[in-house]
Order: C-alpha cells, then structure tokens, then sequence
C-alpha cells in the first residue's frame, strides 16, 4: 500500500542529481531569454503528466506530440549553446587536472580568473588615439587551444607597452587576433572564424565579423579598435556589448572575469 514511498538510495540519488542539474541549467540561463523558453517548455511537460494521470487521453496525446517536437525545436534554438558545450568538452585536457576544471568553472566557484582589465583597456585607448587596430580575444572558460595553434605562441605577462607594441602597424605580429589567458599572452597573429551573420551591418569590416565569430562558437569576450575610427568595441555572445563610458566598460569586464 505504501509502496510508493519506498525510496532506495539509487532514487535518492537520482533526484538530487536531477535537481543539481536543473540549478545550474537555471544559473547558467538566469537573465536570457531561453530561461522563458525553458519554463514554458517545462510548464507543458507538467500539464502533460496531469493529464496523462487523469487518463485526459486526447490532450495528453497532443502534449506528447507537441514534446517530442519540441526536442528538434530546442536543439534549433539552442544551437549555439550546444556547439559551445561540444566544443569545450572537445578541445578539455582531461589530463591537466586545473584545465579541466576550468572548464567546469560554472560548478567550481572557488575557481575564477583575474584578468587585468585596466592594463587591456588603458592600451586599447592609447591604440584608439591613434586608429591602431587592434583585436584582443580574451580566454574565458573554453580553452581556445584549437585557436592557438593558427598562430605564432607566446607567453608574455601582458602590459600596457608590450599590447601596443604588437599591434603597431610596422610589428610582424599586428595581422591577426591575439589571446590573452590569465593575464598572459599566449598567441599573436591567430586566425579567427569569421561570423556569417547577416545582422552585421555593412560598416564593419572582417576585424569586427572575427570577433563575433569567435564569441558565438565560444564564451571568450574580444576587446578590438577600429583602425578606421578608433572606436572601442566590446563583444561577447556574438554580440557588441554597449557602454556609456570607459569606466562602464571597464565594469562590464570585471564581472565578466569574476
């Protein structure tokens, strides 16, 4: 009779691991507008179970239908999300034990990565003052080995002299993308993914379209300055991120780094 409140240790850790993983699915949405698609997703799911313990058999097959099409709808509209996880767990070094769980940096929080955003900008502005182009690609938790090796290595600590001097228009390392990883340079002249948005208006070149390429497939942010008019662009989620003014700027990339 009470059967179904017997509960073995199996089920019980089912549930939480169940539970755990709706948190951070929830945490890594919060604030987007796919945790609207996410509710409403899981709204019909309960209505689906009412209806098929009420025996509702009509309704609970239209549910069921409209569910199992909603698989093919949730792998197109969360197409980039999921090329981001396939690419993270693809290009891991599982035998570099703090790789790997920088990787995992959502489910580790003692785990973060300081990045100097004040150096990166104040050259960035220097750079702007006179239309030096510049694109910095910033390393958040997806290793971007696979970028890495397009380009020339390095391991510098990354300063305001050193940042100039790479994107000087005579330097043999100006053409292309470079990667900073915690607080280093790692890469000079890579070769980015160019973005085939059509939302991209016309006025930017392929300096700006690289940026936005990398940061779809990826969660790194770039830091670029238009060699033809010196303005600072900051991007992220394959999109420009706005700001009123350089400290504004300068705020939205230390949260994004904490």
């Amino acid at each position: 009779m009470f059967d179904f409140i017997e509960f073995s240790l199996l089920d019980i850790l089912d549930i939480l691991l169940v539970a755990t993983l709706l948190y951070y699915i929830y945490k890594l949405l919060k604030g987007t507008v796919a945790i609207n698609i996410v509710i409403g997703i899981a709204f019909i799911f309960l209505i689906w179970k009412i209806t098929q313990a009420l025996k509702m058999e009509m309704l609970s097959g239209i549910l069921g239908y409209l569910l199992s099409g909603g698989v093919i709808a949730l792998i197109i509209v969360f197409q980039q999300e999921i090329r981001k996880f396939l690419l993270m767990i693809g290009t891991t070094n599982f035998t570099n034990k703090r790789s790997f769980l920088k990787q995992l940096k959502f489910l580790q929080t003692e785990i973060s990565t300081e990045i100097d955003t004040d150096v990166i900008l104040e050259a960035c502005r220097k750079m702007s003052k006179t239309k030096t182009g510049a694109l910095i690609v910033i390393e958040r938790t997806n290793a971007l080995d696979f970028l890495i090796n397009t380009g020339d290595n390095m391991n510098a600590q990354i300063n305001e002299a050193l940042l100039q001097s790479v994107f000087y228009k005579n330097s043999p390392l100006h053409d292309g993308a470079l990667i900073i990883r915690d607080n280093y340079i790692v890469a000079t002249r890579v070769v980015l993914p160019i973005s085939d948005s059509t939302k991209i208006p016309a006025r930017f070149g392929l300096r700006h379209r690289a940026a936005i390429g990398v940061s779809e497939k990826t969660d790194a942010v770039c830091v670029l300055v238009s060699e033809e008019t010196g303005e600072i662009s900051y991007i992220k989620d394959g999109e420009f991120v706005l700001y009123k003014d350089f400290e504004e700027l300068n705020d939205k990339m230390k949260k994004d780094f904490m």
